[in-house]
């Protein structure tokens, strides 16, 4: 221990938010799932390299507060709540932010944050945080990228729910997406893809998310933005574990796809996928009876969204590509959960 970490003690009594999140979570089993896939090893004079919890708090950090990879550096350097959270005392050197960005990219290329978040859930479950069983509440969202095309040249786009899929080898109706030749330009994300939603045109990446009755995610998948909803209830499915969809999966008319309706029987969960109305054959009044009561607890995951939003400044992609946007998905869901995680226990107390 350092000589002053009393005084540090003392000194970041009031900032309990980071506090609780310790005491919330027990960091030993999330440290063996890093270090399965990060290796430290020595640094130019032969120093141990920095821990990987160490770094992956940093992310956590960096997350909640919106910051960049300097940015969470000089927090840590100067913050010392930061500093305790991270586990470093007063004289411990703070990693570069060029190691930061490392680590991120090593765990991304290991497809470890996914393994992450069910280590996380895990544990929320345990401490009653979120519910073991019950039902997923599914929906999508645009995350935009800076790096978007520039000029007259013309690109590929699909329109937002035009797409009406027979299966999942089906194509296209003609006219529903303009095939036209991509022309390559500096300092754009060649893995994103345009998309028209009402009207406005997005460019970028899509966020899946598998949420409980609470709203707290259990399942990121991410694809570019043009890819139809209802493609992404597959795989999210495939990360959901199935004592999450015990009640049924929730989701709006975008999923209702015969594929998704073939897909939930033969897994045997029930379907709560909103009815959609098709040319010339309007819904019945039991369809919206039954579309109603679906939108009282489907609402809740676009809530999730709406927090992810305004605490994290999700919906903007930080980075280049699909798998590393995937990244800052899965980031921003284990961010997510646990800033919500302490309410909770406080919530379950007084009840």
């Amino acid at each position: 221990m350092s000589f002053v970490s009393h005084h540090v003690e003392r000194r970041t009594r009031k900032n309990t938010f980071l506090r609780q999140i310790n005491q919330i979570i027990d960091w030993h089993p999330i440290e063996k799932e890093i270090n399965k896939v990060y290796k430290r090893g020595h640094s130019v004079d032969g120093r141990p390299s920095y821990p990987g919890l160490l770094l992956f708090k940093m992310l956590l950090l960096q997350t909640w507060y919106r910051l960049s990879d300097p940015g969470v550096e000089d927090m840590v350097n100067d913050n010392l709540s930061a500093m305790r959270f991270c586990g470093l005392q007063i004289e411990d050197d703070v990693p570069d932010h060029s190691v930061l960005s490392r680590f991120r990219s090593e765990l991304t290329v290991k497809k470890a944050f996914d393994r992450l978040l069910r280590k996380f859930n895990k544990q929320l479950e345990e401490r009653g945080i979120m519910v073991k069983e019950g039902a997923a509440l599914v929906d999508a969202s645009i995350t935009n990228t800076p790096r978007r095309p520039k000029g007259k040249t013309k690109y590929e786009i699909a329109e937002d729910r035009k797409e009406d899929l027979q299966s999942e080898e089906s194509k296209l109706e003609e006219g529903k997406q303009l095939k036209l030749v991509k022309l390559k330009q500096p300092g754009v994300d060649e893995q994103g893809r345009w998309l028209k939603k009402r009207g406005k045109l997005h460019y970028g990446f899509k966020k899946h998310i598998a949420a409980d009755q609470e709203g707290l995610v259990t399942a990121v998948h991410t694809t570019t933005a043009n890819e139809h909803d209802s493609k992404g209830l597959k795989p999210l499915l495939k990360k959901t574990p199935r004592s999450k969809v015990k009640k049924g999966t929730y989701a709006d008319k975008g999923y209702k796809v015969p594929d998704n309706d073939k897909l939930l029987e033969e897994l045997n969960i029930k379907n709560r996928l909103q009815h959609k109305a098709y040319r010339n054959r309007p819904l019945t009044e039991w369809e919206k009876r039954f579309n109603k009561l679906i939108s009282k607890d489907r609402y809740k995951v676009e809530r999730t969204f709406g927090g992810m939003n305004r605490w994290f400044g999700a919906g903007i992609a930080k980075y280049v590509g699909l798998d590393k946007t995937h990244t800052q998905h899965v980031l921003e869901a284990i961010a997510y959960n646990l800033y919500r995680s302490p309410g909770i226990v406080m919530s379950n107390a007084q009840n």
